[in-house]
Order: C-alpha cells, then sequence, then structure tokens
C-alpha cells in the first residue's frame, strides 16, 4: 500500500483530477486547503513581501490531494494519469510524491474488495 499526495497549486486542477483518478477506480482520497512556505511569506511577513513578485499570482491556497492505493498497478496507473493532466515540471504548477504505508483501517469493505 502506498499513499499518493498532490498538491494543487491551481485550484481549477482540482476537479479534472478527482474525476480521474474517480476513473481509473481510486475510490477514497482526501483533499484538504494547504499553504506552501513560500505563499505564507511573501503574504504574511513583510520582509519577506518581494517574494511576491516570484508567484504569477499569490493565491492564498492550494488544494492537497491525498489517497491511500492498495496495488502498485492502480498506484501506477493514478501516478501516469496525473503527469499526463498536469505537467509539474513548470514551476508553479504543483507537486506529487508517494509515500509507503505499513498499516490502513477503515476502508470500506465494499471498496476492499475492488482493490484487491
Amino acid at each position: 500500500m502506498d499513499m499518493l499526495m498532490i498538491i494543487l497549486n491551481n485550484e481549477e486542477d482540482t476537479d479534472p483530477v478527482l474525476q480521474g483518478l474517480l476513473d481509473i477506480g481510486v475510490r477514497g482520497a482526501t483533499i484538504i486547503e494547504s499553504t506552501g512556505m513560500g505563499r505564507t511569506l511573501c503574504t504574511k511577513v513583510p520582509m519577506f513581501g518581494g517574494l511576491r513578485t516570484l508567484f504569477q499570482e499569490c493565491r492564498p491556497t492550494n488544494k492537497t490531494i491525498f489517497s491511500v492505493i492498495r496495488t502498485k498497478e492502480k498506484l501506477r496507473e493514478a501516478i501516469e494519469f496525473i503527469n499526463s493532466k498536469l505537467n509539474l515540471e513548470k514551476p508553479g504548477t504543483g507537486f506529487m510524491f508517494v509515500l509507503p504505508v505499513s498499516e490502513a483501517y477503515g476502508f470500506a469493505s465494499a471498496l476492499d474488495s475492488e482493490q484487491k
């Protein structure tokens, strides 16, 4: 099992990403509003106000999506989908990473049989 973490800098990318994950069979994800260090510094710390010029739009929040995915195959599909949908190499788009999960509890029973 692995946890896929996707941080989206553009809120308008959220719905297409969620729909794509749903289409490939990722049924559970959590979405939270988050704020990056640079954005916090450019809006809240006066001496770092010059950082605003580094951001095209100094938006106050990002969207962070995370999901525990049980199989390597489904994880690979999700990663390939995100990479095809977003240009994460372009600065300011977002960030994605994977963390191993040794144990997880609370999966819905209907989803358990689908993901095994």
